[in-house]
């Protein structure tokens, strides 16, 4: 085996280590917790206030828009720093193309 492979292998060995030791400590946990359902722990509860209605109810597509925005622009961002920190080296240049990409 090269040690190319070899390098992997140590990766791959503590990362099934990892999900092993996680997977472990939740059964572990699971059979330790006191378990005791009632009713009054399945009632749904949310800021002090009894719940009202359905539970259910149908999104409007614009906050999916008003959020695949934020997304758009956040990542934007990540871009326009480092950008910014260098803006004196790319010029005028720089700026004519940062104000296409935005």
């Amino acid at each position: 085996m090269s040690t190319f492979l070899r390098s992997y292998l140590t990766v791959v060995w503590f990362g099934g280590a990892a999900v092993g030791i996680a997977g472990l400590l939740l059964w572990v946990s699971s059979l330790l917790r006191p378990n005791r359902p009632n009713k009054e722990k399945m009632l749904s509860y949310e800021s002090g206030v009894n719940a009202v209605g359905h539970g259910w109810s149908q999104s409007q597509v614009r906050y999916y828009i008003f959020a695949l925005l934020f997304v758009v622009f956040d990542v934007e961002a990540v871009f326009i720093f480092p950008w910014a920190t260098q803006l004196e080296r790319y010029g005028a240049f720089g700026l004519i193309e940062m104000g296409a990409f935005v």
